[in-house]
Parts: structure tokens; C-alpha cells; sequence
């Protein structure tokens, strides 16, 4: 058992928490809890060490064994230390090191969202959840957005990124790429634009969601060819951008019929 937090193990985990430069340069994410792991186990992601504690649960017990059985090399921690690795309050037991990798894109493209700016953790998150349940084939992430595999982003996705295509994209591969697929780029803004429900959004398309503080960049406005808004009342001037964003994507899988 690992007790001391000065390990070199706990403290490698440390700065791949901690740091997006590292978990790039290793090529690697982290993943805390029973459910993520569940997702990346179920998903194949490549689970190349491990650290659980022996308050982990049953359900979290069997998936650490499963992962013995195919030689991940899995080792027990005190609570202590899980909690010095840990990016939340309370650890569930289990903390993962995976490898990164690139998820397949879909040749024809005809539903992208690109997220513009968005610098809070749990939004990313929560737009990328609402990506994966409303049939969206790839997200882009533009320079100035969060890190998508950072600690936070990952627990609001609920793991969304490890079966949603992201990738992160300069402005100009942007242009190429809905350029490439044909695509209707619409920009959400705040009351201008047509109303969102009132357009057609049967044909291929990529949406932009501009960030929390300013909004979509002016790179954005010139990359869209249409803009879009969610009518609002009470005086209320915008929404929070997973909010819009989920409010968007889910009109579309209407349109489509892929609502549930």
C-alpha cells in the first residue's frame, strides 16, 4: 500500500492533475470515480495505471479487478493519499491514468457544434453532455476555450468526451472544414438574428456558442453565415451558455426526429 504522498507515483498524478501542459505531453487524461472509469473501461480507452483505496465500493472493487485481468498495473492507497491526488472533496476510491486518443470523426458531416471562448469548466461540461445525447458528430473547440479533459470538465460531462469526437481548432481550419462539408454555420447572439425555432435546421449545419463573459469572437461573426436567438422575457438579457446551447441542440434533434 501506498501511504506516503511524497511517492513519485502520487506526485506524477499530482502534476497531470493539475496541469493540461503535462497530461499533453504525456498524452494522457485522469479519471476520477467509478463512473468515468466505467466509461472509459466500456468505451476501450487504454487504462495504464491505477490507485484505489479499501473504502472503494463493490461496484468499483470489480471494476479494478477487471482491470487486474488485463494487466493494468492497479495499486492500493491510503485515504490519505487518494485525497491528496484528488480533485474533489469527497474521493469515491478509484483514480485512473488513461491514455488519450482520437476518436473517429464521421466522413459527412452535418451537425457540428464549435464553441467559441467558453472558459467555465462545468459548462463545457454540461454542453458537451447535451452534444453527445442530441446526435452531434463532432465538437470543435476554439482557441480561448477550456481544456475538455481537464478534472472539472470531465466530471460535468459525465464522461461525454470519452465517446464524443472534440477537437480543438485554429479559425482558419474551421473555415476549411464547414467549408468542406457544405455546412450552414448559425451563430447564437442575443436578440438578433432569426428566431431559433423558426429555422430550418434539416440541412447540414455547425453552431456556434460564444463564450460566458463576451460572447462569440469577431473571428466567429465572420465565419457565420447566419445568427440565431433564443427569445427571452422578464428582462432577462442571455442565458448561461450550456443553457443555450442545450436549448439549440435539442431543437434541432427535434427538427430531425431524433428527440427521445
Amino acid at each position: 500500500m501506498i501511504t506516503s504522498t511524497k511517492n513519485p507515483k502520487v506526485q506524477w498524478i499530482r502534476r497531470l492533475q493539475g496541469k493540461s501542459k503535462e497530461r499533453q505531453s504525456e498524452g494522457v487524461i485522469v479519471l476520477e470515480g467509478v463512473r468515468l472509469l466505467e466509461e472509459a473501461f466500456n468505451s476501450s480507452w487504454e487504462v495504464k495505471y491505477l490507485i484505489y483505496t479499501e473504502e472503494l465500493s463493490s461496484r468499483g472493487r470489480d471494476l479494478v479487478d477487471e482491470c487486474i485481468k488485463i494487466r493494468v498495473q492497479a495499486e492500493l492507497v491510503s485515504s490519505n493519499v487518494m485525497r491528496a491526488v484528488s480533485d474533489t472533496k469527497n474521493p469515491q476510491g478509484v483514480l485512473a491514468v488513461v491514455k488519450m486518443q482520437t476518436l473517429p470523426v464521421p466522413e459527412q458531416l452535418d451537425y457540428v457544434i464549435i464553441l467559441d471562448q467558453i472558459r467555465e469548466p462545468g459548462n463545457l461540461g454540461a454542453i458537451l453532455r447535451s452534444a453527445m445525447a442530441a446526435g452531434v458528430q463532432l465538437v470543435i473547440l476554439t482557441p480561448g476555450t477550456v481544456d475538455p479533459y481537464s478534472p472539472k470538465t470531465l466530471r460535468a460531462g459525465m464522461g461525454a468526451q470519452l465517446d464524443l469526437p472534440v477537437q480543438v481548432q485554429a479559425w482558419d481550419e474551421v473555415e476549411m472544414m464547414v467549408n468542406d462539408s457544405k455546412l450552414t454555420v448559425y451563430l447564437a447572439d442575443v436578440g438578433k438574428g432569426e428566431v431559433f425555432h423558426q429555422c430550418d435546421f434539416f440541412q447540414p449545419l455547425a453552431l456556434i456558442i460564444g463564450g460566458e463573459a463576451e460572447g462569440a469572437s469577431e473571428t466567429a461573426y465572420k465565419v457565420a453565415d447566419s445568427l440565431i436567438h433564443i427569445p427571452m422575457s422578464g428582462g432577462v438579457e442571455s442565458l448561461n451558455a450550456s443553457v443555450s446551447a442545450g436549448i439549440l441542440l435539442f431543437e434541432v434533434a427535434r427538427q430531425r426526429g431524433k428527440s427521445k
